[in-house]
């Protein structure tokens, strides 16, 4: 892998020049731009705070950006992270969080090692949808607090939720000047009208996010209007709040496996999938087991700078291809950016209004939301891909990602084999006229052929049809047609044996036809070819009919 590494960094830096590094600068302080606010808000939207959000930025864009897959990956906390990492700090706190962010990165570390990089690709499509859905529903619940101005309590979402329809409901909570701040509501209702109706042209060059945070930032200095503010932001890369060796939680390691695994498995998903689309928009080459490593790396070393965990985040990546840069360089001068904003620009930021953050974190929700795919998902009418799809995010709003995965995975492959169970099979009864216009005389006396065509896997969801068809359909001599019999496993091998030896006690004789190499194979494997005799396989139906029917009539 690192001999890979080396040859890639050597193709990729191969005749570079000053035109590419003005690229590489130009599009590297673009994506800082769009980055910022969203650190900010991500770190903030965790259940952290904004310098969480914004070390974890600097740190990923450095570490991450410059081990990556691909030239064109920029990585930071994400909305899709935060969704979970606000339940986990509810439960565990900071440090447990930390922790857990360190576990992830050795188990991204280890897959990446393992190779097993390809494995998102089994995760269907409409569960992918599904989660990243249900986590857009997570981030958005998660931030009417900071948008309303209101305190909510609770250890996971739905609580929280809870407690603000609580509040809501007081007598006397929309008359007090303290309670709920329409100055706050004001300001997040402007940020998202800018960011829906900013032209996209402009978006190229300035950042709807970045405009909002200015005015907010600007009216509440100048007017010193009563909101929520994000609070002070240290100029160090080592904070205070950061994770120690001796202050973790050694007592808390088997709880904490679990939100590590949560963890891990998002960072998996969201950096593999943005790789794979970033390298369809750039035409750039990805190493997906290279990716996991250098997230597993950075992970690994972000907790102890006071960061959460980081992914390849596919706003910021898309930003930086859009913007011609070409190199991995354009990442790090984007880290480069940010690390400078925090020094120079650290007290102002520490004033912007957490409505305004909260509504970046709202319009973020929305558009992480695949709708292209939904939309084809229902306009379809793909009734599995549907229930695959709302399953997904109802366990991802109600429980959390892992379980979210694992339900919708086991979900999707309940469904796989009920359909594969529905085995096609259609039975035909020979017809000799035909046969004799093709040369074949089959004698009257050799009784009824029928011919069985099989589409499908066989397997212990589809035996029992293919056992019930065939009892349904008697004949004295009945031909398989298995080309379209892709696979078949144990049961199907014992439940096939079984029909045989039921229909040689009937004497009825069985031809199989148009077996699939690989098919035949698990009958060589198994013994049943010996059990049939391989004078009874033929290549083709057609030339199972015909040269045994012919050998019959002569027989006869």
């Amino acid at each position: 892998m690192l001999t890979t590494y080396l040859q890639d960094l050597r193709r990729e830096f191969r005749g570079y020049n000053a035109k590419i590094a003005q690229a590489d600068i130009m599009s590297g302080i673009t994506v800082a731009a769009v980055a910022l606010p969203l650190a900010l808000a991500f770190g903030v939207g965790s259940g952290a705070d904004a310098a969480a959000g914004l070390i974890t930025a600097i740190l990923a864009g450095f570490i991450i950006g410059a081990l990556s897959g691909a030239a064109y990956q920029i990585s930071g906390p994400t909305g899709a992270m935060t969704a979970i990492l606000i339940s986990v700090i509810a439960h565990y706190k900071l440090q447990g969080m930390f922790v857990a962010c360190l576990l992830s990165g050795v188990f991204l570390l280890i897959a990446g090692v393992c190779r097993l990089g390809r494995l998102v690709s089994f995760i269907p499509m409409p569960v992918i949808s599904g989660f990243t859905s249900g986590m857009s529903i997570v981030i958005a619940l998660g931030q009417l607090g900071n948008f309303l101005d209101v305190p909510l309590h609770g250890e996971d979402t739905l609580q929280k939720v809870g407690s603000l329809f609580t509040y809501l409901q007081q007598p006397d909570t929309w008359v007090r000047p303290t309670a709920v701040s329409y100055i706050s509501i004001g300001m997040g209702l402007f940020t998202i009208a800018l960011m829906l109706l900013w032209p996209k042209k402009w978006g190229s060059k300035l950042p709807a996010s970045i405009v909002a945070v200015v005015v907010t930032l600007l009216l509440t200095t100048w007017l010193d209007l009563p909101v929520t503010q994000v609070g002070a932001i240290p100029r160090t890369l080592l904070p205070d709040v950061r994770l120690t060796l001796d202050t973790i939680p050694w007592t808390q390691l088997s709880g904490l496996l679990m939100p590590a695994f949560s963890i891990a498995a998002l960072g998996m998903i969201e950096s593999l999938l943005c790789g794979v689309a970033g390298g369809r928009m750039s035409g750039g080459t990805f190493n997906a087991d290279r990716e996991l490593v250098a997230q597993g790396i950075g992970n690994m070393l972000i907790p102890f700078f006071g960061g959460v965990p980081a992914t390849a985040a596919i706003a910021r990546t898309s930003v930086g291809i859009k913007s011609g840069g070409k190199t991995r360089l354009m990442g790090i001068i984007h880290a480069v950016v940010l690390l400078i904003s925090m020094f120079l620009l650290a007290p102002i930021m520490s004033r912007i209004p957490l409505a305004t953050l909260a509504s970046v974190l709202l319009v973020t929700a929305w558009r992480m939301n695949e709708w292209s795919e939904i939309r084809y998902i229902f306009s379809k009418r793909m009734k599995s891909a549907m229930a695959q799809f709302l399953v997904t995010v109802v366990i991802t709003v109600a429980f959390d990602l892992t379980i979210a995965i694992a339900v919708g995975v086991g979900f999707s492959m309940l469904l796989f084999v009920a359909q594969s169970s529905n085995m096609g099979i259609t039975v035909q009864e020979v017809d000799r006229k035909r046969l004799q216009e093709r040369g074949v005389t089959l004698s009257e006396s050799i009784g009824k052929m029928q011919v069985a065509y099989l589409s499908g896997p066989l397997f212990f969801a589809s035996i029992d049809k293919l056992q019930s068809v065939v009892k349904e359909n008697p004949c004295d001599i009945l031909v398989l047609s298995m080309r379209g019999v892709s696979m078949i496993d144990t049961s199907g091998m014992r439940g096939l044996e079984e029909l045989l030896a039921r229909l040689r006690g009937d004497n009825v004789t069985v031809l199989f036809a148009a077996m699939q190499e690989t098919v035949r194979h698990s009958f060589d494997r198994c013994g049943l070819t010996d059990v049939i005799g391989a004078e009874n396989f033929y290549w083709s139906t057609d030339l199972a009919l015909a040269q045994f029917g012919q050998q019959r009539t002569e027989t006869k």
